[in-house]
């Protein structure tokens, strides 16, 4: 929320001459057109999810020196379908003690979520469809992206519902835990997108796209895309943050209960999500449906319009896609309590500062000393200046962050002691020594729990 206001509170101070924040044009977009465009986005979707699983297998296949699926269809593209198939035709189990509306509900909410979320992404520029000359977006708002986060949170409590629901005290847990894991990184994700709102002066997701007709915000916005990349991966539960399948090696997290289509709907959802955060990062870092700058140069810009930006679009949305396999096949899982402590005590200080950096650099350029704030010797230094501040902030937090963890593993080896002699009995448990340490003889209040060790024996 602190990321929200914070964006809130700057954009209309940032915006040239107190414009308002349009949104993309839908005049020419009967209702029935927007229906067929909701139908094509599901139907892409849908595609995409299948070929990116089979994509998934055969990458890491290749990686590990093994074929991956090869033999339903060519290639073994069909395989996917057939898993799907087999989903559908599999027992549908439910535990005695489950809620039974709650737990059909979790993963409904969790499928559909992510489909809602990409409504507001432009797949490409206006085009012309069915006679009618509209873009090639569902929808668009003034506060389109902050609906994207919106809409996130609201598929958390799929998580939620699912372990609770379940009626087990597995499931139950493991949800508490991916549900930290998400809103801890949504913290922020959110954060990295303020610089981005600075940059663009506007929340609508046509228009930050616009905006970067001549320079990508992955250039001038690095860190908050290193930073959005890192919690992409996290809010997704993808290797190396899948600890809430990991749970220790014993159970499957909070779809411990679940299977056949109830399993397979949170399967979908997990990669429709991938897709969504995918889109969200091409919009909002690497310009959208424009075309890379050497081929948008080419023939006054004939690459750069019509169906020529689904094609860039996909291509950078699949290269985001690619980057999620490569770390599922090259990174281990990390722990729990390292992967909380970095995105609490390093991502979230660390994109504080850097909001500060960029929303001083953009006071300097928009306040009383004009453009001219940065310039030297008929030079601009403004970006450099940007730079320098951003830089020298992250570094203090690093080396802040590194103090810290030393300073706190020194308090705890001082107040970790370890007793010479030991009573195994003293908490009614047979409890073994450890290295180093000497038995005691019981006393005479532990023969309660000496009789019972006695019985069992």
């Amino acid at each position: 929320m602190s990321a929200l206001t914070t964006a809130t509170t700057l954009l209309p101070l940032l915006a040239s001459e107190g414009k308002d924040n349009p949104v993309a044009d839908f005049s020419d977009t009967p209702m029935w057109l927007s229906v067929v465009k909701a139908l094509f986005i599901f139907v892409y979707l849908l595609i995409s999810t299948l070929l990116v699983i089979w994509f998934e297998r055969r990458v890491i296949g290749r990686m590990q020196q093994r074929p991956g699926p090869n033999r339903n269809g060519p290639f073994g593209l069909l395989q996917t379908l057939a898993d799907g198939m087999k989903s559908m035709l599999k027992e549908d189990l439910k535990p005695k003690n489950a809620d039974s509306f709650v737990f059909t509900l979790a993963p409904l909410i969790t499928a559909t979520m992510c489909f809602v979320g990409f409504s507001i992404m432009p797949l490409a520029g206006e085009v012309n469809l069915f006679g009618h000359k509209t873009p090639l977006q569902l929808t668009d708002l003034p506060v389109a992206i902050l609906m994207v986060l919106a809409v996130a949170g609201v598929g958390i409590y799929g998580v939620v519902l699912a372990g609770w629901s379940s009626g087990s005290t597995y499931p139950l847990m493991g949800s508490l835990r991916a549900t930290a894991q998400m809103v801890s990184y949504e913290i922020a994700m959110g954060l990295s997108l303020v610089t981005v709102f600075l940059y663009s002066s506007s929340m609508s997701s046509s228009q930050i796209v616009s905006s970067q007709r001549d320079v990508w915000h992955v250039i001038p916005a690095f860190f908050a895309f290193f930073v959005y990349v890192v919690t992409m991966v996290g809010e997704t539960n993808r290797l190396p943050f899948d600890l809430a399948e990991g749970e220790g090696e014993i159970v499957g997290g909070f779809f411990t209960e679940y299977s056949g289509m109830r399993f397979a709907m949170f399967f979908l959802g997990e990669y429709i999500n991938m897709f969504t955060v995918s889109a969200l990062a091409t919009t909002l870092f690497l310009g959208g449906y424009h075309a890379p700058p050497g081929i948008a140069a080419i023939n006054d810009g004939m690459f750069n319009s019509g169906w020529w930006g689904l094609l860039w679009f996909t291509l950078k949305l699949w290269v985001f896609m690619f980057f999620f396999v490569w770390l599922r096949g090259s990174l281990p899982r990390v722990r729990y309590d390292q992967f909380m402590r970095f995105g609490w005590k390093f991502l979230i200080p660390a994109t504080l500062a850097w909001i500060v950096a960029v929303a001083f650099w953009k006071g300097a350029q928009n306040g009383w000393m004009g453009t001219k704030a940065f310039h030297f010797l008929g030079r601009d230094y403004s970006l450099a200046v940007l730079a320098v501040v951003g830089i020298t902030a992250v570094a203090l937090i690093i080396v802040s962050w590194i103090l810290g963890d030393r300073a706190e593993r020194r308090l705890a080896d001082r107040e970790i002691e370890i007793p010479a002699e030991i009573n195994p009995f003293a908490g009614g448990y047979p409890v073994p020594p450890l290295p180093g340490q000497r038995l005691v003889e019981p006393t005479r209040d532990d023969a309660p729990a000496l009789t019972k060790e006695a019985s069992r024996g």
